[in-house]
């Protein structure tokens, strides 16, 4: 994910898609989006991991869908991406000789989290953290120095700004339900007195989902008189399913704008979505996995690499249920344009157990407790017929996952079919039994000890082992 050193911003693929490893990856354990080098996010599922795409151009550059603030063609610029310290907050830092800029991503977390099991829910269930998480995409352009001219392209000169300054484009295009859905559009442009910080409000919204963007303008302390405008202009791209919305401002040093991507608000309420709010929903964000990340009991040479690593795991949990995702994504290629595109956004029980005994030898217990949770419900509600544990479920714990080929998506670099859904979920593969044994004896060491209900459990799935051998073959029970 997006190396942390200064380079020439690297400019999308003559295909046009950046290299996979020119992305970086933010969550909220609900949902995570990949934002590129070019400040761009182009993968988003809402409000879940396996909820639809609403951007999506990582797996179609003219379909798909993207939430892009990027410096304009034609312009120099050096860029850098890296995570604030001990955190899952990106920026993606623009530098030019007129100005620099800084693009700020992440996901609010209340700085306190607690998770507890609802008695009456089939599943874990977030008691305080529901109530106070923000289901927020949150983007915070800054200039900390010079100027910056954030526009669209002048379509009389070639699409390219003829400005000495470094320059922006803002473009929101959403696609839903895997661009799919048919959308409307609605500009809402609330009047401001003199002087004061500006708000405007954009909706989008699909036959199943609306979404609301809340923009927040700060002019900085010292620009009280030079407050920004913030223009919207409706654009229809080629091969959209509905209009997308381009921004036009112009900032200078100590001025920011604020995007909230959310769910739709009744009446389309923008006064909880303030400069002073965003500070300390990112305050609070940082408090939260700097804490988090605190836990962690390595103590050698590649702390730095290790604390990255832990923290891309914690992102891959499915926090109201306690299970463990393979990847945040679906489809994207084991080569470039072959047909091994598949969708990992499931919970496998290998997987997951490989998971767990990193999360336990590094201190995290309440992850381990949180799945062990999860897979001991499925050892009661989940059994196949003959009594053994699937290989996968969903982040619910089902194991009904259909898969089904996107044919009007062409793929990332052309590499379809482009799938959603898993149609290995009805496979055997008895080797998962071991590692969940595995786990099953590290939680009862380092974490917490084993329930007599849940190793009753266990030899009960165990006894399935005494008929078959250990070795795989292609079919559709996988020994």
């Amino acid at each position: 994910m997006s190396v942390p050193g200064i380079a020439q911003t690297s400019r999308r693929h003559d295909t046009g898609y950046l290299p996979i490893e020119n992305y970086g990856l933010i969550g909220n354990m609900r949902t995570c989006a990949l934002v590129g080098i070019d400040g761009s996010i182009d993968f988003m599922c809402w409000p879940d991991f396996d909820s639809p795409s609403i951007f999506g151009r990582l797996l179609d550059k003219d379909k798909g869908g993207h939430f892009s603030i990027s410096p304009a063609m034609g312009v120099t610029f050096n860029t850098k991406q890296q995570y604030l310290p001990s955190s899952n907050i990106l920026q993606t830092r623009y530098i030019h000789e007129e100005g620099v800029v800084d693009l700020i991503d992440f996901f609010p977390r209340p700085h306190h989290s607690h998770v507890a099991k609802k008695s009456s829910m089939p599943f874990r269930e977030t008691t305080k953290v529901q109530g106070e998480l923000k289901k927020w995409l949150v983007r915070r352009v800054e200039c900390i120095r010079g100027s910056v001219d954030l526009g669209e392209r002048d379509p009389e000169h070639g699409g390219n700004h003829h400005i000495s300054q470094l320059c922006l484009d803002v473009e929101i295009f959403p696609a839903f339900n895997y661009a799919r859905d048919e959308h409307d559009l609605e500009i809402l442009m609330p009047e401001h007195p003199p002087g004061a910080l500006e708000s405007k409000t954009v909706t989008f919204s699909s036959k199943d989902l609306k979404l609301q963007l809340d923009v927040t303008i700060d002019h900085g302390e010292e620009n009280i008189e030079s407050c920004p405008s913030l223009i919207f202009r409706r654009v229809r791209q080629k091969e959209s399913k509905g209009d997308g919305v381009v921004a036009n401002i112009r900032l200078q040093e100590g001025q920011a704008i604020s995007f909230v991507l959310r769910d739709d608000i009744p009446d389309h309420i923008t006064r909880d979505v303030t400069t002073e709010v965003l500070d300390a929903q990112q305050h609070d964000t940082q408090r939260y996995w700097s804490n988090w990340i605190g836990q962690s009991k390595y103590t050698g040479r590649w702390r730095e690499v290790v604390a990255r690593s832990l923290m891309i795991l914690k992102l891959l949990t499915y926090e109201p249920t306690g299970a463990i995702i393979a990847a945040p994504t679906f489809s994207i290629p084991e080569d470039i344009g072959g047909v091994r595109n598949w969708d990992y956004r499931y919970s496998w029980v290998r997987d997951s157990s490989f998971t767990i005994y990193i999360l336990l030898r590094m201190g995290f217990v309440d992850e381990a407790d949180a799945y062990m949770n999860f897979i001991s419900d499925r050892f009661r509600l989940s059994r196949g017929p003959d009594g053994a544990l699937p290989i996968m479920f969903t982040i619910r714990g089902e194991t009904d996952i259909p898969e089904l080929e996107l044919s009007h998506l062409s793929g990332y670099r052309d590499s379809g079919p482009v799938r959603i859904g898993n149609g290995a979920a009805f496979h055997q593969q008895f080797d998962i039994y071991g590692e969940l044994m595995d786990a099953i004896y590290l939680w009862n060491k380092y974490g917490k000890p084993v329930t007599w209900d849940q190793w009753v459990a266990v030899r009960e799935i165990l006894g399935i082992l005494f008929h078959v051998s250990l070795s795989q073959v292609h079919c559709t029970k996988n020994f």
